[in-house]
């Protein structure tokens, strides 16, 4: 254990503290057991250690742990926590519990014997806690981490801190909150620079070796994560990757199904799996038509990657500004937001808002005779009536 604890000092001196997300507010640190899932890259570690910083001094009251540390190959969690617990431990931090095996029955245990003790963790966004043989969910409070937003972003490039907008917000005041925004910077100079690289928060660490990084991690997910969690075998990882080349080379696309399946030479059944597989790992993102029941378990109206940083990673159509408007809205809307495809536009947004994306000289002629509809365009600053800034919508969250 005394090596786990000096690893955790050196990591607690390491920390840096200047640029830290507003997300760590978002969380509710009072709860006993909460868990934090995202994809790789999007700084879950680092929230966990700069929230220990900022609220704890380096002593015995609190421990940060990673379970892929080899100290866990001959020792149990359970025991560590009992130690810690008996030394006066109060915050108990557990980053990569994917990597244990059984980790949700020995977490179980220590909620349950240890009542004076709290347990945050983090996981893969593979992670389905539902499935797991104990049931966490009445114990456990469950986060989705996302990547930066555009807004947060611009707050650590700018110094400025600018608050997060609702979507309501944003359809009856876009013209004052534009303005109140290019009073100050000018956004459409730094999203170019977000859409390359800004979602990671470790381009902060160096951007010229940010999607050698990111590649790295793309890689990770597709060799280990996903067959860890779904039991891919090792044959059949290369089918995986040549979906996601196939997709990556040609979003947005409505997928024809049967053409891909020739193309990669998955089955049907299989490449759904597959599709469910990537979208569960936030590698691309599935936009179903408008509506409900058993109908939105049928095949996709279109496939994105989930953000356009990982286009300019993967993508041989970077100069595809459609395919990036369109994946900049839907990442930002798929938040907090219901995205569905609509009929007469390109977005049905919480079954009542409609939009419609594109460059400056957009018209409105798909959206004339529809309610609550607006064009969204990437390549002004300000809008007027039903025409809102695209880069706005990067300030939802």
């Amino acid at each position: 254990m005394e090596q786990l604890v000096q690893r955790f000092y050196e990591k607690y001196a390491q920390t840096n503290t200047k640029s830290i997300r507003g997300y760590a507010d978002t969380i509710d640190w009072s709860n006993r057991l909460i868990g934090i899932k995202g994809s790789r890259g999007v700084g879950k570690t680092t929230l966990l250690l700069q929230y220990i910083k900022k609220n704890f001094k380096p002593d015995n009251k609190v421990l940060y742990v990673s379970l892929d540390h080899f100290w866990f190959a001959e020792n149990k969690l359970y025991n560590l926590a009992d130690n810690f617990y008996k030394r006066g431990g109060e915050l108990l931090v557990l980053d990569e519990v994917h990597r244990y095996p059984d980790w949700v029955v020995e977490i179980k245990n220590i909620y349950d014997d240890f009542s004076g003790l709290k347990i945050v963790f983090t996981g893969s966004s593979l992670l389905q806690i539902e499935k797991a043989r104990c049931d966490l969910s009445r114990r456990a409070v469950i986060y989705q981490m996302p990547g930066l937003s555009f807004r947060e972003f611009i707050n650590f490039q700018t110094n400025y801190n600018f608050p997060a907008i609702t979507l309501d917000e944003i359809v009856k005041n876009h013209i004052e909150i534009a303005v109140s925004v290019i009073d100050k910077i000018k956004p459409l100079e730094l999203l170019p620079n977000y859409l390359n690289y800004g979602y990671y928060p470790f381009y902060l660490e160096n951007t010229a070796s940010f999607h050698q990084k990111l590649n790295e991690a793309i890689l990770t997910v597709m060799e280990i994560d996903i067959p860890q969690f779904e039991a891919i075998q090792t044959s059949n990882i290369i089918l995986l990757k040549r979906l996601l080349q196939v997709i990556a080379t040609s979003v947005p696309f409505k997928p024809n199904m049967q053409a891909v399946s020739q193309r990669t030479g998955i089955s049907l059944n299989t490449m759904k799996n597959y599709l469910q597989y990537l979208n569960n790992a936030k590698i691309i993102t599935l936009l179903y038509a408008s509506s409900k029941g058993l109908n939105r378990l049928g095949k996709p109206e279109k496939i994105y990657l989930q953000n356009p940083n990982l286009i300019y990673n993967l993508g041989e159509n970077v100069q595809n500004t459609g395919n990036l408007r369109e994946t900049f809205f839907m990442m930002n809307l798929n938040e907090k937001n219901k995205v569905e495809s609509s009929e007469t536009a390109d977005f049905l947004i919480d079954e009542k808002y409609t939009f419609e994306i594109g460059g400056k000289n957009k018209g409105q002629k798909q959206i004339k005779d529809t309610p609550d509809s607006f064009v969204v365009k990437d390549d002004i600053v300000v809008g007027n009536d039903n025409i809102i800034p695209l880069w706005l919508f990067g300030f939802l969250y």
